[in-house]
């Protein structure tokens, strides 16, 4: 009987799965051209110190996770108030599709600004989940991990 019910869960999320996929085959250069266009926007809200436009940007159970660990939006809007980004850079910008209203993006950002009235410059690599919700595009989800150095 377990195994049973086990089975059929697992077939049932097959099915979800392969349904899903069938209907969220979307042509993947408009979305992960939106998408891209709207991680720009959010870095740009950040270059002018638009923080109304950055935190509508991002969705109110969104998580961004950095070398200090998870942050909620609250605690995202908070720590990027005295953040401002004065140049950025994005390269290798690559794209997955998750569904028809909603993909991954990973990039490369070299970046150069002011956080707590300290100048800094740094190259990051990126990740950011974006979907459609209510007919407005917003960041679920975006994890920043500092590029090493070249090695020798």
């Amino acid at each position: 009987m377990k195994h049973t019910l086990l089975l059929t869960l697992a077939l049932a999320c097959f099915l979800v799965i392969v349904h899903n996929g069938a209907d969220a085959a979307p042509p993947t250069e408009p979305l992960k051209e939106r998408i891209v266009a709207k991680e720009r926007e959010g870095l740009d809200a950040l270059k002018t110190g638009d923080l109304q436009r950055f935190a509508a940007l991002t969705a109110d159970d969104a998580v961004f996770v950095d070398d200090h660990g998870p942050a909620t939006k609250a605690e995202i809007i908070s720590h990027t108030a005295e953040f401002r980004l004065t140049e950025y850079a994005m390269d290798d910008v690559r794209f997955v599709p998750v569904s028809r209203n909603s993909g991954l993006i990973a990039y490369k950002i070299t970046e150069k600004g002011t956080s707590h009235g300290r100048e800094f410059a740094a190259t990051v690599y990126v990740s950011a989940l974006w979907a459609e919700r209510d007919g407005k595009w917003v960041c679920l989800f975006s994890q920043e991990t500092a590029a090493r150095p070249p090695r020798p």
